[in-house]
């Protein structure tokens, strides 16, 4: 619902200093040093003053001042009745130096009555105690009327002047807090996306070595409780050890890629499917660099298919696939089906949901199942 423009008060940032500039406020303070020193020019230097009289205007112009500052905290507070009450004893002083005839110091308030009021209260009230002031300064000024008339315009329209300027102004700076605001978001936004990125990163190597290392150390285990022959148990455990060592360098490929330093993703497919028996992979389309996240959850899902295969389908030929094409590069790792591992219940089971998730963060979809012979992966990512 639009607010009524005529009660609408000027915003805070409006009637208040923040966003003004250093001129500005000097600016200010000069206005406010000059009407001052009209005020005291014209107590005391249109008629012969005694020491009362002059204590008296002092007092009066203190309490002018002191009122004026109050009512500019009650406006920028939004209170209207107070404002109202401030701006009412101020057109009091003005009548009473009237009354005891100090004219000029009368004028000059009942003036900045009017500029005050249009600049800092909602229309609906500034306009008759503008008006208000304005009539009084018409009626007991010695100018003639065009003067007169041409200065109550002037006033008039210098306070509305002064009212729209602070809009804008207070316009401005709402306007800068928001875009504040939404950088400071963006920022936050970015950091947390840029720590699930990291968390995802350090979370796959980790999954994918130490299940591997867990694969081993079980059969090792298994092995020891059956009496087996040293050497086999020392070949699972030469195995984890292997393992452990392929994740210290996996850890450091994923710090690089975290730093955009990627090795080339066939490369990189080659020294995995080198290290496991029966395994061939095979690279369709033209070859061209990918964006990091697409080419990360590729080497992760071929990590894990391959973890799988080893884990699930002991002696399985294994055939890994990467092919370009114009929107998405796509990988398919099949293997032709094993004997089953007496691990094969091991782990948690949760490697290829966390590729499948990746996958979506980035658009792309990851398929996993059994087929007439064995098990397939298939990953696409858009590029």
């Amino acid at each position: 619902m639009t607010e009524n423009a005529w009660t609408r008060w000027p915003s805070r940032e409006a009637l208040g200093r923040s966003g003004t500039t250093r001129p500005r406020r000097m600016l200010v303070w000069a206005v406010r040093l000059l009407v001052l020193a009209m005020l005291l020019w014209g107590a005391f230097s249109q008629r012969n003053v005694g020491l009362w009289e002059a204590f008296a205007a002092a007092a009066a112009i203190l309490l002018a001042g002191l009122v004026s500052w109050t009512f500019f905290r009650t406006t920028y507070e939004h209170r209207l009745v107070p404002s109202l009450a401030l701006m009412g004893v101020l057109l009091g002083i003005a009548v009473a130096a009237e009354a005891t005839g100090f004219t000029g110091p009368a004028l000059v308030i009942w003036c900045g009555c009017g500029v005050g009021a249009l600049e800092r209260l909602p229309l609906g009230a500034a306009v008759p105690v503008a008006s208000v002031a304005l009539a009084s300064y018409s009626a007991f000024t010695n100018d003639v009327w065009l003067t007169t008339a041409a200065t109550v315009a002037g006033m008039a329209l210098a306070g509305y002047v002064l009212r729209l300027d602070a809009e804008a102004r207070g316009s401005a700076q709402r306007l800068l807090a928001q875009e504040r605001a939404a950088r400071a978001a963006e920022a936050e936004s970015a950091a947390l996306a840029e720590r699930a990125r990291i968390a995802r990163e350090i979370h796959d190597v980790l999954a994918h070595s130490l299940s591997a290392q867990l694969v081993h150390l079980e059969a090792a285990r298994l092995l020891i409780e059956n009496g087996a022959d040293r050497e086999r148990i020392l070949e699972r455990v030469v195995a984890a050890r292997g393992m452990a060592r392929d994740g210290l360098a996996e850890t450091r490929q994923a710090l690089s890629a975290l730093r955009g330093e990627l090795t080339p993703l066939e490369d990189f497919l080659a020294e995995l499917v080198s290290t496991a028996d029966g395994a061939e992979v095979t690279v369709t389309g033209e070859r061209r660099p990918l964006p990091a996240e697409a080419s990360q959850a590729v080497r992760r899902v071929a990590q894990e298919a391959l973890t799988n295969v080893r884990k699930h389908a002991q002696g399985a030929r294994v055939t890994v696939r990467l092919g370009y094409s114009e929107h998405e590069v796509t990988l398919n790792v099949r293997d032709s089906g094993g004997e089953a591992s007496e691990l094969n219940g091991s782990g948690g089971g949760y490697g290829l949901l966390g590729m499948r998730e990746r996958a979506e963060l980035l658009g792309g979809s990851l398929d996993a199942g059994p087929d007439e012979e064995g098990f397939v992966v298939t990953l696409k990512v858009p590029v």
